[in-house]
């Protein structure tokens, strides 16, 4: 199963790690780093992704809920029949930084997993990937 990390360009590290960790649990992850290079049209290549993928993690940051990005992300997942039920939100640090309010209306209602910033570096990714799986 393919799956697409959304994320704000500032938690790039973190998502690159947990793309790693969605691969060691067996999982396809489309990763802009190894498939964006200079000189592609980013656009259409982002858009390609998100057709192709089945399952997005959404790294909420409030860098992240800040970006037009993410939302617009996060809104074709909604909206797209590939994702049925895989729109897996994780919000990220300490839950205070991102009071109930701040998270997007649109995932509110969704199951969400937490991050604590001192996980990052060794990130436990079996529930997130379960959760896919489980929804596959």
């Amino acid at each position: 199963m393919k799956v697409f990390i959304s994320h704000s360009h500032s938690d790039a590290l973190l998502a690159a790690r947990l793309s790693k960790a969605l691969e060691g649990s067996g999982l396809e992850v489309w990763d802009p780093d190894r498939e964006l290079f200079p000189g592609d049209n980013w656009a259409r290549e982002i858009s390609r992704a998100l057709e192709e993928s089945e399952a997005m993690v959404v790294l909420l940051t409030p860098a992240a809920i800040d970006s037009p990005n993410v939302m617009r992300e996060m809104g074709f997942a909604l909206g797209a029949k590939n994702y049925s039920n895989r729109l897996i939100p994780v919000i990220v640090g300490d839950p205070n930084q991102l009071p109930e309010y701040r998270i997007p209306w649109m995932v509110r209602r969704l199951p969400r997993f937490g991050l604590k910033d001192s996980e990052a570096e060794n990130l436990q990714v079996k529930p997130i990937a379960d959760a896919i799986l489980r929804a596959a």
